[in-house]
């Protein structure tokens, strides 16, 4: 295998020479043909060159720049053009130095169903197929959710499944406790109705002061007419009206406008976005781009929004969307966005009145949604630099994965391995082994059947090693562990052991190291709560699995043990005695009274339900 030292630098000067000034796309790949990054430009020729400048680069560029084998170009008619197809590029080959939006899901909608007497609401995601209207988008499942309750408190418009409302012969519990008036068994009839559905939209398009007028006057309507329980009713929609708005003070205005702000702090950046539909706030959801290239927040600002706007996700653009900061080539992305999404957008970072209130609201959540993250990780990372002193090793641990062996007297064993690097749980790469062929109870056995299994896999498939691998138990279970890595021929993994120690306490837990000292922490030793949170996570993951297992075995029939009995016989087995403990109660004489149970297949079923 060459070293990295092997390898030739990137001879920029002659790449340059010849670089052409007009707009494209760049990527640039490393020794491995694996591309690293891809950026776009109005002048290729001066963007590329200002990557080998001698000073003044982020030291994540200069990261970047240091890796370049190979850097292949792609020359555009445009800018716009240029910045569709690096979006198309980043989204096919996600190169780690691009900001990557992981969240591919579609926004939810609330959608109110048309062409019928009595209309449905409901949370909608993905294509818009169905005849209705669609509001939103909302930031989340959740924010249409809370919508959707409110309204069904407020204005009683049905929420109910079309195949439920079609059936029903006396009204839901819905009705019972006032959230419904009883549209299935037509107990209001459709103009009513109309006139609650009516409200709904006028709530979700914003227009609440035309709605808390139109409420008051039919309230005095209504009391006028000495209609004093449709009166209350109005009373009480208006004051949750009110209610509504005075936890929503932010709105005012009106219009579509989505409001997105940048915080950087530490290398970390928090890009916060505030969806305000028909006036109204209706979230926000926070983003955390992993090792952004820009150095500033106006570049990394600019390359959100390309991705956030030129995705494939469902959701609607507003025609005005407010940024905290300038961003450069601004008119190519209004551009761009107009060709792929046929919308007319504008951006601006200079705004007053109410849209200033809610850039305001946008920033300071950026900055504290930030800060938040921030301090999650400084408290991770002490705990990671305390456990490097406690185990005494040259660095901290990039990447630790834990075992734990969960069974019920031996049934159904379960080997789980959670993985942890110095961001915290990496779930996507947990694993379970359903532990077979050994003696019940062995967890020795188990552990050395789980580590082979997931050791021997990470070499075979060239995947990285742990740097410190945490078995639950004792000087057996390390012990197994140490036998296993020679076998593999692993040498550069720590292990560690963890015992409950006497009293099988939290806090009082014993560490075996790998010379086979022993060692007990004090209980608020920030080493020993990172080895509990991963210790209590491997247990949970392995209980969770074992149980599944086990209850997936005992649903099993017996009759399913038996060689020639298939699906059809099994059926009519259980049919003609009416279940499997009748079937068990029966003679072999009572069980070839069944048809296509022969006499010597009656014994067989027989003796299978009747064995130990």
């Amino acid at each position: 295998m060459s070293n990295v030292s092997d390898i030739p630098e990137f001879d920029h000067k002659s790449f340059l020479k010849n670089l052409t000034r007009q707009p494209g796309v760049y990527q640039m790949y490393d020794h491995a043909g694996k591309v690293l990054y891809v950026g776009k430009a109005k002048n290729l020729k001066n963007r590329v060159s200002s990557y080998f400048h001698r000073g003044g680069l982020h030291p994540k560029t200069q990261a970047l720049v240091q890796r370049i084998h190979s850097i292949e170009i792609t020359v555009a008619a445009s800018e716009a053009e240029a910045l569709l197809l690096e979006q198309n590029l980043i989204k096919a080959q996600r190169p780690p130095f691009n900001i990557l939006l992981r969240d591919d899901k579609s926004y939810p909608y609330i959608f109110l169903s048309d062409g019928e007497d009595y209309p449905r609401l409901a949370l909608h995601r993905g294509p818009k197929k169905m005849k209705g209207r669609y509001f939103g988008p909302f930031p989340s499942a959740g924010a249409v959710r809370e919508s959707l309750q409110f309204l069904q408190k407020t204005f009683r418009v049905r929420q109910c499944e079309d195949s439920v409302f079609r059936n029903r012969s006396r009204p839901c519990l819905q009705y019972q406790i006032g959230r419904c008036t009883g549209p299935c068994v037509k107990l209001i009839d459709p103009e009513a109705y109309a006139a609650d559905v009516r409200h709904t939209v006028m709530f979700l398009e914003g227009k609440n002061e035309s709605l808390h007028e139109e409420l008051v006057e039919e309230m005095n309507k209504a009391a006028e007419n000495l209609e004093f329980e449709k009166a209350a009713a109005h009373r009480d929609q208006i004051t949750a009206l009110r209610q509504v708005q005075a936890q929503h003070s932010a709105e005012s205005g009106s219009g579509n406008v989505d409001v997105i702000a940048c915080a950087l702090e530490s290398g970390e950046v928090c890009l916060h976005v505030l969806f305000v539909r028909q006036g109204r706030v209706l979230g926000s959801k926070s983003y955390f781009p992993k090792d952004p290239l820009g150095d500033n927040e106006s570049g990394i600002l600019g390359e959100f929004l390309a991705q956030f706007y030129l995705s494939d996700r469902a959701m609607d653009i507003p025609a005005e969307v407010v940024i905290s900061h300038p961003v450069e080539e601004a008119d190519a992305l209004v551009e761009a966005v107009r060709q792929a999404r046929g919308k007319s957008i504008n951006l601006c970072d200079s705004v007053r009145t109410h849209r200033a209130k809610w850039l305001a609201m946008a920033i300071e959540a950026a900055r504290q949604n930030l800060r938040t993250r921030l301090g999650s990780q400084q408290t991770l990372l002490k705990k990671y630099e305390a456990l490097q002193v406690v185990l005494q090793l040259d660095e901290m641990p990039e990447r630790m994965e834990c075992f734990d062996i969960s069974h019920s007297s031996g049934e159904r064993p379960v080997a789980s391995c959670v993985v942890f690097d110095r961001n915290g749980p990496v779930k996507s790469d947990y694993r379970r082994f359903n532990i077979e062929d050994i003696q019940a109870g062995d967890d020795y056995a188990a552990m050395e059947q789980a580590l082979t299994r997931r050791y021997s896999r990470l070499q075979k498939e060239g995947k990285s090693l742990p740097s410190l691998l945490i078995v639950d138990g004792g000087k057996g279970q390390l012990g197994k562990a140490r036998q296993v890595m020679q076998e593999l021929g692993i040498q550069s993994i720590v292990l560690l052991g963890v015992a409950k120690g006497t009293t099988r306490k939290p806090g009082f837990e014993t560490l075996i190291l790998e010379d086979g000292r022993e060692q007990v922490l004090a209980s608020d030793d920030p080493a020993l709560h990172l080895i509990q949170q991963i210790r209590d996570e491997a247990h949970r993951f392995a209980v969770t699995g074992h149980k599944q297992a086990r209850d997936k075995l005992r649903r099993r029939s017996r009759l399913e043990d038996i060689a020639g009995v298939g699906p059809t016989r099994r059926r009519q087995l259980l049919n003609h005695f009416g279940g499997l403990q009748e079937v068990m109660r029966a003679s072999v004489d009572d069980i070839a009274k069944v048809p296509g149970i022969s006499k010597k297949l009656a014994q067989e079923v027989y003796s299978v339900l009747h064995s130990e």
